[in-house]
């Protein structure tokens, strides 16, 4: 079983989000509404492995499919 993250959907401006986990199987379809009080949710992405970094101090791109900041020898720090 992996734990989910959601959170609420406001329903009035100015509300904000709840968050929570859920666990469930990799194959069941995600939740959209509170298990408890059927408010609606939305699954949170999150984003794997990895640090973000401002587009000022990150290594500029050297070319190599798909974007990354990678070349043919490897991966720059």
């Amino acid at each position: 079983m992996t734990a989910y993250v959601y959170e609420t959907i406001p329903q009035k401006p100015g509300q904000k989000p709840r968050y929570f986990e859920f666990k469930q199987s990799m194959s069941d379809a995600p939740l959209t509404k509170h298990p408890k009080t059927g408010e609606p949710i939305r699954r949170v992405v999150l984003g794997g492995y990895g640090v973000l970094k401002s587009t000022s101090s990150a290594p500029k791109n050297s070319g190599a499919e798909g974007g990354c900041c990678c070349g043919p020898s490897g991966c720059s720090d």
